[in-house]
């Protein structure tokens, strides 16, 4: 049974188009609460700073409820937050409500399972398949209860410090912090200021619509303005729910997750504490691949999306990985990837070793890479369109073994990836266009015809 709802990070759209309606939220809770919690039990409902995360939030909370689970209501807080915090508190599951790093306009819903871990494909089709049935309602003697417990997120702010080096602190750091108007708008500069870091706070605003708006990890222009500007030392940006994170050097170049990655792996090599291979996705830098194997590391590639990598860290022993898009996974700290908390890794690296972040990410070489996000009216998978590949394969060609194409639908978003890099900085421009302009031309015809039976 292929997923209806579920993408590769839970339930996702615009607010007020199928699935992202109150009607769907209040079944989507019944069916988890009979596929996660059949006898009862305890939910965590966390979300971002969207102005509809207080419309699903209620309607969530009612279906609980209504299906005799309890309901603790945590407000804002990153998702990898709502993560140690449903293990922490003892929760059946947690509950998050945000669309990551899209704009305001959309929001989804996510789970994590009693461990902190996101839900196994298995699992979520028992739940797609309990959604169309009718929402239950207890008896009142076995209803849930609600209750706000914003003021335990300090225990996930402790939890985050913890992760540095007992007695380490951050003084002597200016660092500029960007939370992209989204959920880490309190926690991630609490954290930093408690370890004596002086905070530039940018993206700290929210108001229910800014989220992501020109700011954040998927636009870190503003932070790498600021940085200099202000003589930082660093500066790091979140994405809207927090478990994303790029940062900027000294000189206010952006750097991305497959380069703090490196940094990161480079450490606990030397260190001797790395575990199996680092995990990337086949979207990562081939650069990165080159100068893990410099330092005789391993490496492998898994699907896009963290739960892949975290399936094949956990299938190889591994601690480390992650994706270009800063989504990290230190398992040997957390169960999740989190932007702080990665963060953090690489800041208590600076202080102790005394080396700026230019000077850590020096000895990789990105090669030049292009991304282009071609939108589509219907998905489709462009491996399996001729027409797409024999550019493809044209264009893989003139590479001559030096660089890489990959195409895939996102799970996230109606549109089309096309990465193509490689040594030849022009010809990977080209190839870029030459692939989208092939993409868009089937998407348009499928908008047309329909799929081929």
């Amino acid at each position: 049974m292929s997923a209806r709802y579920f993408g590769t990070d839970g339930v996702r759209g615009r607010v007020g188009a199928a699935p992202m309606t109150v009607d769907f939220a209040l079944r989507l809770a019944s069916a988890a609460a009979r596929v996660l919690a059949p006898k009862g039990g305890h939910v965590l409902i966390g979300k971002d700073t969207r102005l509809s995360g207080y419309m699903f939030e209620s309607a969530l909370e009612a279906g609980f409820v209504a299906a005799g689970v309890n309901v603790m209501l945590i407000g804002p807080l990153p998702t990898p937050g709502i993560a140690y915090m449903t293990q922490k508190l003892g929760c059946s599951f947690g509950v998050v409500i945000s669309a990551s790093h899209n704009a305001y306009q959309d929001n989804g819903i996510k789970f994590f399972d009693a461990t902190g871990s996101k839900l196994s494909d298995d699992i979520e089709r028992r739940i797609e398949r309990s959604i169309d049935e009718p929402v239950m309602t207890q008896e009142s003697q076995h209803l849930g209860r609600a209750v706000r417990i914003d003021r335990s997120r300090t225990q996930y702010q402790d939890f985050c410090a913890s992760t540095i080096p007992a007695g380490m602190t951050l003084e002597g750091f200016k660092i500029v912090i960007d939370c992209a108007n989204g959920a880490g708008y309190k926690v991630a500069p609490r954290v930093l200021a408690d370890l004596g870091a002086e905070i530039v706070p940018i993206g700290c605003s929210p108001n229910g619509r800014n989220i992501n708006d020109g700011c954040g990890s998927t636009a870190p222009e503003l932070l790498q303005l600021t940085v200099p500007g202000v003589r930082a030392q660093v500066g790091l940006a979140l994405d809207g729910d927090g478990d994303r994170v790029v940062m900027v050097d000294e000189l206010g170049r952006c750097v991305d997750g497959d380069q703090l990655l490196y940094v990161l792996a480079a450490e606990r090599q030397g260190a001797g504490t790395l575990k199996g291979p680092v995990v990337g996705t086949v979207m990562s830098n081939l650069g990165l691949e080159h100068a893990l194997g410099d330092l005789k590391v391993a490496f492998q590639r898994a699907q896009v999306g963290d739960r892949y990598v975290l399936a094949m860290l956990n299938e190889t022993g591994g601690t480390l990985g992650g994706e270009t898009s800063g989504h990290i996974l230190c398992l040997d700290k957390t169960t999740t990837g989190d932007g702080l908390v990665s963060a953090l890794q690489v800041l208590a690296l600076m202080k102790s070793s005394g080396a700026g972040l230019a000077e850590l990410t020096a000895p990789m070489r990105k090669y030049p890479q292009v991304l282009l996000n071609v939108r589509v009216a219907r998905r489709f998978d462009p491996m399996t369109e001729p027409a797409v590949l024999e550019v493809a394969q044209a264009v893989e060609r003139q590479f001559e073994g030096r660089g890489r194409i990959v195409l895939r639908a996102s799970g996230t978003e109606p549109v089309i990836r096309v990465m193509v890099e490689g040594a030849d900085a022009n010809l990977v421009k080209k190839g870029a266009r030459d692939i989208a302009a092939a993409v868009e031309a089937v998407a348009d015809r499928l908008a047309v015809t329909g799929p081929r039976s």
